[in-house]
C-alpha cells in the first residue's frame, strides 16, 4: 500500500499494548490494529521473566496482526525502569566552509555523545536543546548560518545494557525486530502537550503500573528526564496489606473505591470485601481506604517535586505539570498534585484519534499512541523511518534530513539511533 504503516509496542508492568496504524498524510494516521494482553514478567519496567514476558509480547503482537490483517516485522518499543539515567553534554566543531551544512549539526552531535558512560550502559536518545554559534547562544536551526565555531549542547539518556537486551530478546522471540527504543515519557509527550506548553515550561508524568515517569520541557525542548520506580501497582500492595486483601481484591477496590484525598470522602460511606481470617465480609470505610492512599500518592509527589528541584529547572515551569497514565486517573490525584508541587495540573488522555479507538482513548494509553506518534513524526521529518527494517540502511547510517520540514521538529528532539 501507499500509505506507510507504523507499529508500536508498549510493554509495561500492567498491560502489552501492541498498534498498528496506517499514516494518512495531512488526515493524520488511523488505527488499524490493537493488540492489548496482561502483562506478565515485567517488574518496574524490567523483565524478571523472559518466557512469560515473551509469551505476553507474542500474544498482545499476535492479537494485533489479527486484528490489522498485516504482519508485523519491526516496531518502536517503550522503554522505562529505574535503570534509565540521563546526562548533559556539550559538543563543539569546527565550520571549515564559513557556513553551517547538516553534516555539520551531526559531526557536533557526535562530538556531543562521545561523553565517558560505563561500558554496561547503551545510549538511548541523544536530545539536542539549542545551538551556540561563535558565542551566540539560542540559536534554534542553525543550517545555513555564518560562523566558524558550533556548539550543541544535548541531554543523553542511557539505559542498562542487559536490561535493554534482554528486552529486545523478549520481542525478537514474537519475530518482531526493535527499530529504536523510545522512553516512556517522551513518547508520551508527543500525544498529550501542545506547542504553547512546551515552549514555557512543563512537567509531563505518566504514573504507570510499576514506575513513575517524568520529563521537563522548557523552551520547546527536553531539558530533563527521570524514571522513579514507584506506580499504581503500590497502591495495590498497599490496600492488599492494610485491608488484608488479595492483590486481586484490593486493584479492584482501588479502582472502585480509591480517591487521593481522605478530607473528600464522606465519613459515611462504605463497601463490603472479605477479608482473610474473616468468616464473614466485612464493612470498610471509605476514608480509611482514601488515608491508606493518600499516603502513598503523596509521597510520590513528594519524590517527583524534589527531582524537579534537584535539576535546577523547578523555576522554569509556569505550565506546571501534565498528568497521564492509569493511575492519574484515581479520584483526587489531580488536586493532591497542585498541593504537593505548588503548580498547575491538568489531566491529559490521547485525543483526536481514528480507527480502531474505543479502547485507547484513556491516559492509560498515552505512551501507546505516542509510539505511533514519534514515528510519525520519524517518518514525516527524517525521511525513511526506523519502524520498518527494509527502509533503515546501514546499521550506523545517519539519516536523510530534509530541513525544510524538519525545521521545527528537530529543534526539539533529535533521537539516538543504534
Amino acid at each position: 500500500m501507499d500509505e506507510p504503516i507504523v507499529v508500536g509496542i508498549d510493554i509495561g508492568t500492567t498491560k502489552v499494548c501492541t498498534l498498528v496504524a496506517r499514516l494518512e498524510g495531512e488526515t493524520g494516521m488511523r488505527i488499524l490494529g490493537v493488540g492489548i494482553e496482561p502483562s506478565q514478567g515485567i517488574r518496574k519496567g524490567n523483565v524478571v521473566d523472559v518466557v512469560a514476558a515473551s509469551q505476553s509480547i507474542a500474544r498482545s503482537v499476535e492479537k494485533a496482526q489479527r486484528t490489522s490483517g498485516l504482519e508485523i516485522t519491526s516496531a518502536l518499543v517503550s522503554l522505562a525502569g529505574s535503570h534509565v539515567a540521563s546526562v548533559n553534554s556539550r559538543g563543539v566543531v569546527g565550520i571549515s566552509g564559513g557556513v553551517v551544512e547538516e553534516d555539520d549539526i551531526y559531526r557536533a552531535i557526535d562530538q556531543a555523545r562521545a561523553v565517558a558512560i560505563p561500558h554496561n550502559r547503551e545510549i538511548i536518545h541523544v536530545i539536542q536543546r539549542g545551538f551556540n554559534l561563535d558565542g551566540q547562544e539560542g540559536i534554534r536551526t542553525p543550517v545555513g548560518m555564518y560562523g566558524y565555531r558550533l556548539e550543541v549542547e544535548t541531554h543523553i539518556i542511557t539505559a542498562a545494557e542487559a536490561t535493554v537486551e534482554n528486552l529486545r530478546q523478549c520481542v525478537q522471540a514474537s519475530n518482531v525486530e526493535v527499530s529504536q527504543f523510545v522512553l516512556n515519557p517522551l513518547a508520551s509527550a508527543e500525544v498529550v502537550l501542545d506547542k504553547t506548553e512546551r515552549e514555557m515550561g512543563v512537567v509531563v508524568c505518566d504514573i504507570g503500573g510499576g514506575t513513575t515517569d517524568m520529563a521537563i520541557y522548557i523552551n520547546g525542548d527536553v531539558w530533563h528526564t527521570m524514571v522513579l520506580a514507584v506506580g499504581g501497582n503500590h497502591l495495590t500492595q498497599d490496600i492488599s496489606v492494610g485491608l488484608r486483601v488479595s492483590p486481586e481484591t484490593a486493584e479492584q477496590i482501588k479502582k472502585q473505591y480509591g480517591h487521593a484525598i481522605r478530607n473528600e470522602v464522606p465519613e459515611d460511606e462504605f463497601f463490603t470485601t472479605r477479608a482473610y481470617g474473616e468468616d464473614a465480609p466485612i464493612q470498610v470505610s471509605r476514608r480509611d481506604l482514601a488515608h491508606i492512599i493518600e499516603a502513598r500518592v503523596e509521597e510520590t509527589f513528594q519524590l517527583l517535586l524534589q527531582e524537579i528541584k534537584r535539576s535546577g529547572y523547578d523555576g522554569l515551569l509556569p505550565a506546571g505539570m501534565v498528568l497521564t497514565g492509569g493511575t492519574s486517573q484515581l479520584p483526587g490525584i489531580r488536586s493532591l498534585a497542585t498541593q504537593v508541587l505548588g503548580m498547575p495540573v491538568r489531566l491529559a488522555r490521547p485525543e483526536n484519534l481514528v480507527g480502531l479507538v474505543d479502547q485507547l482513548q484513556s491516559p492509560s494509553y498515552s505512551t501507546s499512541v505516542g509510539l505511533l506518534k514519534w514515528a510519525e513524526l520519524m517518518e514525516d521529518n527524517l525521511g525513511p523511518g526506523p519502524t520498518r527494517s527494509p527502509r533503515r540502511g546501514s546499521k550506523n547510517a545517519l539519516p536523510t534530513v530534509n530541513w525544510k520540514e524538519i525545521k521545527t521538529w528537530l529543534t526539539r528532539l533529535l533521537p539516538y539511533e543504534d
